[in-house]
């Protein structure tokens, strides 16, 4: 089985880190390299993340590997996209991030951390959002398989890049 802990203010800057490297690996070839570092820094800073953790409308846990190295994290939160008309906001939380490195994928590393963040919004919330870039098919795939349906359109913006995401929606 693989251990979800929470994270602790300690975690912040690796969490920091492991994101922008994700994002990187995953995204980085789409953008100007001036809009991706724009975005970067000011996406997911250590000090926001700190602000986070000790927030308690929000959630961020994390799975280690043997040598101590983050292998993924999930972090859950209050909505911060606008929701397509018809959708409600009351009773909502939002998944902003699972992100798992590219040697766990695979491993059962974001099964554990959905089940996880369900399990958490379920007792806060009767509806969980998230987005999901339009071309990321395996994510859509992987959120599939656990009941969320698209919605919507959300415009999700990386400096002067705007990316078509979908919104999708999991009634809990």
């Amino acid at each position: 089985m693989t251990a979800i802990i929470p994270a602790d203010v300690s975690d912040a800057e690796a969490l920091s880190a492991f994101a922008e490297g994700s994002f990187r690996h995953t995204f980085g070839h789409i953008y100007d390299p001036a809009d991706l570092a724009a975005f970067l820094a000011g996406w997911n800073p250590p000090d926001r993340i700190r602000a986070q953790i000790a927030d308690p409308d929000w959630t961020i846990a994390l799975v280690r590997g043997g040598d101590g190295a983050i292998l993924g994290f999930i972090k859950l939160g209050p909505i911060d996209f606008d929701l397509p008309e018809g959708q409600p906001a009351a009773g909502a939380t939002e998944l902003h991030q699972l992100y798992v490195g590219e040697a766990a994928k695979g491993s059962g590393v974001a099964a554990a951390l959905i089940e996880w963040g369900i399990a958490w919004a379920r007792e806060r919330a009767s509806i969980l959002y998230l987005s999901v870039f339009t071309e990321n098919d395996r994510a859509q795939a992987f959120y599939r398989r656990y009941g969320f349906v698209d919605v919507g359109r959300n415009a999700f913006r990386v400096g002067n890049h705007v990316d078509e995401d979908r919104i999708w929606r999991l009634d809990l």
